[in-house]
């Protein structure tokens, strides 16, 4: 392979990169949760959302430079500060991220019963067999970048438009983003914990691993694609807020006990809006599914080395999205249960591997090849890994209140 080829494959994965963690941040989940805030919150939500894009921000920098640096897994690099910790967060990532791929294939099955009328089961099992397909080729990760970017695209294309034809406030939104009328803590804790814990956090980060983009002569280029992932993923989040803002600034009231974001698209594009919310519903659930597929599978050598590279590695990812599929199909659908657990597991996940990733880039710097890492970053970080703490004994204390009701 030449010079000017393996440039090529590198920015083309770059590109892959920031489009997995964009696409992996904005799952089914994240649009029912969107929805839902926004109906009972109204603009106010907005500041919800530049709180989850600003926690991404610090996540997502420190998280990218510390792995790419380092040329290290998250769990190799929490193995050699804390000798078992990376068994522990690899266990945690695999588990959590195993459980929410039960709702992305979900998802995709009620994707395309929205935009083409499939029966929702049949929808779901033709998607992970083309997330599958993804993993079965030559060139799966060229595959997989090119699959992510352009789902990505039409993703944000549909919902701009709908984003539009609501017409939504957005003088209001804009005023309500900085100085909200009303902070739901409870509903930030939640948006971000869906949009930035669990195999999330190092879906990009793990990306440039396999694109050979590391070490510290790479940090400038690192920094730019984080800065890009968290802007494409932070536009994702306005505009689907904005689509939904629209409908419930104009008097509609929508039914967040069924699908409410169907309804919205409805409203504000009709048949439409119907079908292009079925689109974006299947493109963020089927990048979700590959998302959490190739993040979980990337920590399985933390347990046998051997599926580390190669074919079976590929294998091992067929096998995660056959799994969970085959779950789906048994159960007809997301066992509330299962996501309730794997909700908490993302809430535990970030904490302790953020941490861990801080305490390397702050005392053990041979880890990251005699990098100077950046005090102002190391410090934002600290902060938000403070928030994430109690983020997660929210999440825990949340699981234990479902259990106990």
């Amino acid at each position: 392979m030449t010079t000017d080829t393996r440039t090529r494959s590198r920015r083309t994965a770059l590109v892959g990169a920031i489009f997995l963690m964009a696409t992996s941040a904005i799952g089914p989940g994240f649009i029912t949760q969107t929805t839902t805030f926004t109906a009972k919150l109204g603009a106010a939500f907005a500041f919800g959302i530049l709180m989850s894009i600003l926690v991404d921000f610090v996540v997502q920098m420190n998280t990218w430079r510390i792995i790419s640096v380092s040329g290290k897994r998250a769990h190799e690099i929490a193995h050699a500060v804390v000798p078992g910790a990376g068994h522990l967060l690899a266990a945690l990532v695999i588990l959590g991220g195993l459980v929410f791929n039960i709702g992305n294939v979900a998802g995709s099955g009620l994707g395309l019963n929205a935009a083409l009328g499939l029966d929702p089961k049949l929808g779901g099992a033709l998607s992970a067999l083309l997330a599958i397909v993804i993993f079965t080729v030559k060139r799966a990760g060229m595959a997989m970048d090119r699959l992510l970017i352009v789902l990505g695209l039409v993703m944000i294309s549909l919902t701009l438009y709908v984003s539009i034809v609501s017409q939504p406030p957005i003088g209001e939104a804009l005023t309500q983003t900085v100085l909200p009328d009303d902070i739901d803590f409870a509903a930030i804790v939640t948006i971000i914990g869906g949009t930035v814990g669990g195999y999330i956090t190092y879906s990009g980060a793990h990306r440039l691993l396999d694109s050979g983009t590391t070490g510290p002569e790479h940090v400038r280029e690192v920094t730019r694609g984080a800065l890009t992932g968290i802007a494409v993923t932070g536009l994702m989040r306005y505009l689907l807020f904005l689509a939904v803002l629209g409908v419930v600034a104009g008097g509609v009231v929508l039914d967040t006990g069924g699908n409410a974001t169907a309804q919205a698209f409805e409203s504000a594009a009709g048949e439409f809006g119907r079908r292009a919310f079925g689109v974006v519903l299947w493109a963020a659930a089927i990048t979700s599914v590959v998302g959490a597929a190739f993040t979980s599978v990337s920590f399985l050598n933390a347990f046998s080395p051997a599926l580390a590279e190669g074919r079976p590695r590929s294998w091992a990812t067929v096998a995660f999205i056959a799994v969970s599929t085959v779950i789906y199909l048994l159960l007809g659908t997301a066992p509330a249960a299962l996501l309730v657990f794997a909700g908490g597991f993302n809430g535990l996940i970030l904490p302790i591997g953020f941490t861990i990733l801080l305490y390397a880039a702050w005392r053990r710097r041979e880890l990251l090849k005699g990098y100077a890492y950046p005090a102002w970053l190391l410090g934002l970080g600290a902060v938000v890994a403070a928030l994430t703490w109690y983020m997660g004994a929210v999440s825990a204390r949340a699981i234990f209140d479902y259990l106990a009701g």
